[in-house]
């Protein structure tokens, strides 16, 4: 039987995974609609998103870093179990930074946040336009770059599936004993 991520820990990572794809996707198709009531709708609900995903991704971090993942599969070198490490931490870097630079842009660009329409969330900058536009390309650049990372994630976790067959996506796979 192989090692397996905890319950928890596959719970979150799928819940993460299906909120990033839904956030993103949301995101590019918003970003050039022409201003209507329908966009600003879109927008708090990418913002609410956003802001839930911040707080999902904490516990999952919080969750990491008191649970130990299971151990790499036996014959994995060292390089590789190095490029798994990095990738996983720039994985949760940028997972918590887009969220904190979107919260930042539209504070700068001086439209609050408020939680489900209902709870409103402290501007973190003072309104300023220049920063605001700066603030949105960091956020563009960043989820591009997260999309890259997922994807380069994906990639390594089927060619460990399908190529090494060692068994490593089912550590991560929902289920007893996939």
């Amino acid at each position: 039987m192989i090692s397996r991520y905890t319950h928890t820990a596959i719970f979150l990572h799928w819940l993460i995974a299906l909120a990033l794809a839904g956030t993103f996707a949301l995101g590019f198709y918003m970003a050039d609609l022409p201003l209507s009531p329908n966009k600003l709708k879109l927008y708090s609900w990418h913002k609410w998103a956003g802001v839930t995903l911040l707080a999902v991704v904490v516990i999952r971090l919080a969750w990491r870093l008191t649970h130990r993942p299971p151990e790499f599969p036996p014959g994995m070198s060292r390089m590789a179990q190095l490029a798994a490490h990095t990738g996983h931490w720039v994985l949760y870097a940028l997972m918590l930074l887009i969220p904190v630079s979107g919260w930042l842009m539209s504070s700068a660009q001086g439209f609050p946040v408020v939680w489900f329409g209902v709870v409103p969330l402290p501007d973190l900058v003072a309104k300023n336009k220049e920063l605001g536009e700066l603030l949105k390309t960091i956020h563009v650049v960043l989820n591009y770059t997260l999309l890259i990372a997922v994807i380069g994630h994906i990639g390594a976790a089927l060619h460990h599936q399908l190529v090494k067959k060692d068994k490593t996506l089912n550590r991560m796979l929902p289920g007893r004993n996939p």
